[in-house]
């Protein structure tokens, strides 16, 4: 399927409401906040792409397609292979590798991403980063395909050199507990303190993560404690939180398919650890030891200042087939349904209201927004909502989220917005489309009569700005 080959370029009001007066004033807020630094205080950027000077973003095809999930499973749901996108595959198994034609099949399928996020994002990549006129299809596939490789040679579209026209305050990398962090180290050699890391320790925590004893054996090496127990299991997470905040880190994070927070004693601790050592843990010790270690890691965190983040809600590798063959990652990853309030009561009633402690919660069921998530920020003070996360960074999903929470959590108990992309370029993008959507919500409001104009600017100053600064200790 193509397009008419005409000129591509952006609205100047997209994203805003076709009645007018919102309209104009969802411009005038949007032009206050427009240009403001991006804060970036998650996401999975690798930080090899700034440690090294001379790095390049690639190939169009590594840029765009093989490793973006979010692009490949909508190819993969009309029936393109990964193999046939040059996605790689766990056996060393042959898969595509002329780089050409992977984004040949790209820019013939660009039409299935009409109306979706990734569209957006994809769209304001091509049009404002790189400088791309023509619609992308199988007709201009080649002579895009040219255009995007020049500009990729050239020094200003290194990442470093993006980084700055980006003008990017701040960008936090999401780093395994057991990472030497020597990118960040070369970094902070350079003066580059506003690359940070995070602290995610899932490999090592969750006993049911692929290559668990492999991954404890190599905490023991980077923390320099025989890991034989479970009191030397967290003396050892202890000493490499040490080593990433003294890097610059200001957060943990940590994925886990419930929230469920469950104190254990340190016999029993010791006792599931003793068998997941031996290869004899359950399905039943991986979920307690993981919810009894959600607690522990918050209270790490009241005593060490790090900002937790959770994610939860996800079933990972829901495709067996996909991820016996490409392995994690590939967009078969599909939300759950979540309960909150009772899972997390244990740990919000030993750290919920601990003045040193901050929680910022992620879900991908949108139904616990206003019955849960809202009034429980409504009231702990360590507790903050993070922004629409994964399935839901879109349009209407902003709207969604916002009509859901601010009536009961208020604005001010948001962690404003974190664009969590592996995608560096797209950086602006995310941004831009969470800007214009929370001012044009904004906007709604008051023409409503629920803000006044001055209330509504100050708003879009924090909800793209401030709160993400605040949240995360980063100002």
């Amino acid at each position: 399927m193509t397009t008419n080959p005409s000129t591509w370029a952006h609205d100047p009001d997209r994203l805003f409401a076709a009645e007018p007066r919102q309209r104009e004033l969802a411009r005038h807020l949007y032009e206050g906040v427009a240009e403001l630094p991006l804060v970036c205080p998650h996401g999975h950027v690798p930080p090899r792409l700034l440690a090294d000077p001379d790095a390049t973003l690639g190939t169009p095809a590594e840029l765009f397609v093989i490793p973006d999930h979010y692009v490949t499973r909508m190819l993969y749901s009309q029936g393109v292979s990964l193999a046939s996108l040059g996605v790689p595959t766990r056996d060393g198994s042959s898969v595509e590798t002329d780089h050409r034609e992977i984004w040949r099949r790209f820019a013939a399928h660009f039409y299935l991403f009409r109306g979706t996020p990734t569209g957006l994002w994809l769209k304001d990549e091509l049009v404002r980063v790189f400088g791309v006129t023509k619609p992308l299809n199988a007709d201009t596939a080649d002579a895009i395909y040219d255009e995007l490789t020049e500009k990729l040679a050239e020094p200003e579209y290194r990442p470093r050199a993006l980084f700055k026209r980006f003008h990017i305050e701040v960008l936090c990398t999401t780093d395994a507990a057991t990472d030497t962090l020597a990118e960040h180290r070369s970094l902070q050699r350079e003066g580059w303190t506003n690359v940070r890391p995070t602290f995610r320790p899932d490999a090592v925590v969750n006993l049911d993560a692929e290559g668990w004893r492999e991954n404890l054996d190599r905490l023991g090496e980077v923390s320099g404690l025989e890991v034989t127990d479970y009191r030397r299991f967290v003396a050892a997470l202890e000493a490499r939180r040490t080593f990433f905040k003294a890097l610059g880190a200001t957060a943990t994070d940590h994925a886990a398919e419930t929230p469920h927070t469950e104190r254990l004693s340190d016999r029993e601790a010791d006792a599931i650890f003793q068998r997941a050592l031996a290869g004899e843990s359950s399905a039943e010790d991986a979920a307690r030891f993981t919810a009894h270690m959600l607690l522990e890691m918050a209270r790490m965190s009241a005593e060490d200042g790090l900002v937790m983040q959770l994610h939860v809600g996800s079933l990972r590798n829901h495709n067996r087939a996909v991820f016996a063959r490409f392995g994690p990652d590939r967009g078969a990853d599909i939300p759950l349904q979540t309960e909150w309030t009772r899972s997390l009561r244990a740990l919000l009633n030993a750290h919920g209201s601990d003045p040193a402690f901050r929680l910022v919660v992620f879900t991908l069921d949108e139904s616990t927004y206003s019955r849960e998530l809202a009034p429980l920020a409504g009231h702990y003070p360590a507790l903050r909502l993070g922004p629409p996360w994964w399935f839901f960074d879109s349009v209407k999903g902003i709207e969604r989220f916002l009509d859901a929470v601010v009536e009961t959590a208020g604005v001010y108990n948001l962690a404003g917005f974190n664009d969590d992309t592996r995608a560096f370029a797209s950086i602006p993008a995310r941004h831009d489309v969470w800007r214009r959507t929370v001012c044009n919500w904004l906007a709604g409001e008051t023409l409503r009569g629920v803000l006044d104009e001055s209330e509504a600017a100050e708003l879009a100053h924090e909800l793209t700005y401030g709160l993400a600064r605040r949240t995360y200790r980063l100002a």
